[in-house]
């Protein structure tokens, strides 16, 4: 059902920004708004509390983010509220923020390597990364994990490259343990 929401309403936030211009606009308001829902465990438990109304948690949002961000922006939370959605409004935000990055060609990479990569290293990644897919810009995350003793993985959205020494070690081991030798077959 989550899902459902935060497309239904992540999708016509996205229909709004590009029909008024403002893209870029909502997209900063909805990084502030999901940073204050995410960081501000008082704003959820108000929100999420049983014994505050709705009238009063309508009157919260207006306090909280009238003024701070657009309209539209609080029309759409004042709108999750009404429908007993307010649990989503981060879920929603996201895909709002996915959608973006789609239409402006901007993709995400978390890229994960036992030691930490050089600039260099760094801009060479993004650059094949650039060359090998159909985005314009990255927003890059890098991560070290020790754990993989050499190489690297690549994660962009639901795709995995993963040219990571463990995970070679770990195929050759299955491999080699599927190896069954028949009896007969070896010579003393």
């Amino acid at each position: 059902m989550a899902k459902l929401v935060s497309n239904v309403y992540g999708d016509a936030l996205f229909e709004l920004a590009v029909e008024t211009g403002k893209v870029e606009d909502f997209l900063k308001e909805a990084d502030g708004v999901k940073d204050v829902v995410k960081n501000n465990d008082g704003f959820s438990q108000m929100m999420n509390h049983p014994k505050i109304n709705k009238e009063e948690k309508l009157q919260i949002i207006d306090q909280v983010f009238k003024g701070r961000v657009s309209d539209e922006m609080v029309g759409l939370l004042r709108m999750l509220e009404e429908k007993d959605h307010t649990k989503d409004i981060v879920a929603v935000l996201d895909y709002f923020v996915e959608k973006v990055y789609e239409y402006k060609k901007i993709g995400r990479a978390t890229v994960s390597t036992p030691l930490e990569l050089t600039d260099k290293q760094k801009s060479d990644v993004e650059k094949r990364l650039l060359e090998t897919t159909e985005y314009e810009s990255f927003v890059m995350t890098y991560k070290v994990d020790p754990e993989l003793i050499g190489g690297m993985v690549i994660r962009i959205k639901d795709r995995v490259v993963d040219s990571s020494i463990k995970t070679q070690i770990s195929k050759l081991s299955h491999e080699l343990s599927n190896i069954q030798l028949k009896v007969g077959e070896c010579a003393p």
